[in-house]
């Protein structure tokens, strides 16, 4: 919100649970890496990794972290089946657009742009009604 632009504060997400595909065919996430991650978190590390973004959820990623392989960022590189990733990507992308449309005529164009963007699907009709 307003006190993050101001103070130029980060907002940093960690995932704690599950990697490598969905419920019951991946596994949990390493503590060992959770806490390498936090760690760099803490002790300012990840300000100088080169980030990507996620192509649907917008969401900035590091390509690499200390104590942590470089596969282990990278959700859909986790996955042994890369499309299966994509296919419930999409899909979480949209129950998002789907869930957030009761909120959409009480916000403005740039919140509705900030979420995920299914390319030539619901999100971008959406904008182009708007």
């Amino acid at each position: 919100g307003r006190e993050n632009r101001q103070t130029q504060g980060q907002l940093l997400a960690v995932n704690t649970g599950w990697t490598g595909g969905p419920y019951g065919v991946g596994n949990r996430m390493e503590i060992a890496h959770t806490r390498a991650m936090i760690n760099a978190i803490l002790n300012g590390a990840l300000k100088k990794v080169k980030l990507k973004t996620d192509p649907i959820f917008g969401f900035q990623v590091p390509e690499s972290c200390p104590s942590v392989p470089d596969e282990v960022l990278d959700p859909r590189g986790t996955w042994k089946n890369p499309e299966a990733y994509d296919e419930k990507a999409r899909e979480l992308a949209e129950q998002f657009i789907e869930n957030f449309k009761e909120y959409e005529d009480s916000v403005g164009p740039e919140i509705i742009a900030a979420g995920p963007q299914i390319p030539s699907g619901k999100r971008a009709a959406i904008k182009q009604i708007k």
